[in-house]
């Protein structure tokens, strides 16, 4: 016999915990590494998404003074982010086509990106600074997540928040399948993680669906976030196409990254039909039957 009640993941010893791993992930050594920044980020951003849901049954500023302060530690980690990226991105198409990178060796712009981050300048004090904020930053949220009741919080309204979620999820899906550019796809990415990293407190509700969905969800952020990648490639190339202007390297170069992105959508797309099709109820796509939670 199934039971008629189902409790949801406790949000505050979750929120707590991605606040304090932050922390600790940022102090385990003088500069964090690349592998400890993308850790961070995601914690921030899973930090944020849950501050959204709860957001109306908190009391005063407290949800939105939080998820700005984030916000901004989150901005100033992408700084960090950005290059070694750019790099990581321009070694695996180097070494999808050697032949078009020995073409272009003598390209600046491609030498200086793919420099090893030893060997690059980097603005200790001010990045130590902002090292600092962060970490300050993150010692006041923890310290106001301490203070702030959350043990009344109503099941039926974090779903509501959930729909609310997953209903704007389904409108960028819209926009960007009517209107396919960069900012609207950025969009897209953005409140799909919102959505992934709020599922996961109602995985209770139908377990085997939510798990599958998520996975099907991360695939689909993957990919939107390669997709972003490598147009900041492209940018930080600052190519831009005109008729012979550009050597035809740069010009097949360019070719060979919007090729890349045509194969990230392309994974994308199904994934979200699925998911997002014009139509869709949340109550359908996580396939639970008990609204007793």
């Amino acid at each position: 016999m199934e039971p008629d009640f189902i409790k949801l993941r406790d949000i505050k010893p979750a929120l707590t915990g991605y606040i304090k791993e932050a922390e600790m992930i940022l102090k385990s050594a003088a500069y964090p590494d690349e592998d400890a920044v993308h850790d961070v980020r995601v914690l921030l951003k899973r930090s944020r998404s849950v501050l959204k849901i709860i957001a109306p049954q908190v009391a005063g500023e407290f949800a939105a003074r939080e998820i700005s302060a984030l916000g901004e530690t989150g901005k100033m980690m992408s700084l960090w982010r950005n290059r070694t990226v750019l790099r990581k991105s321009l070694k695996e198409l180097k070494k999808r086509d050697p032949d078009l990178f020995r073409k272009l060796k003598n390209n600046e712009k491609i030498n200086d990106l793919l420099k090893r981050p030893a060997e690059q300048e980097i603005p200790a004090e001010q990045e130590s600074s902002d090292l600092e904020k962060i970490l300050s930053t993150l010692k006041k949220t923890g310290y106001h997540l301490r203070f702030e009741p959350m043990t009344g919080l109503d099941p039926q309204l974090l779903l509501k928040e959930l729909e609310a979620t997953y209903i704007r999820v389904s409108n960028n899906y819209l926009i960007c399948r009517n209107y396919q550019k960069p900012s609207n796809l950025h969009e897209f990415r953005k409140s799909s993680k919102d959505f992934l990293y709020q599922l996961w407190f109602f995985r209770p509700l139908n377990v085997p669906v939510i798990k599958s969905l998520e996975k099907k969800l991360d695939s689909l952020t993957q990919n939107l976030g390669r997709y972003n990648d490598l147009g900041q490639l492209l940018k930080g190339l600052g190519y831009k196409y005109e008729y012979t202007a550009n050597p035809p390297e740069l010009d097949e170069l360019a070719v060979l990254i919007k090729e890349e992105q045509d194969s990230c959508l392309a994974k994308v797309w199904p994934l979200a039909h699925k998911i997002f099709y014009p139509g869709q109820k949340l109550v359908n796509v996580l396939g639970f039957k008990l609204l007793i939670i």
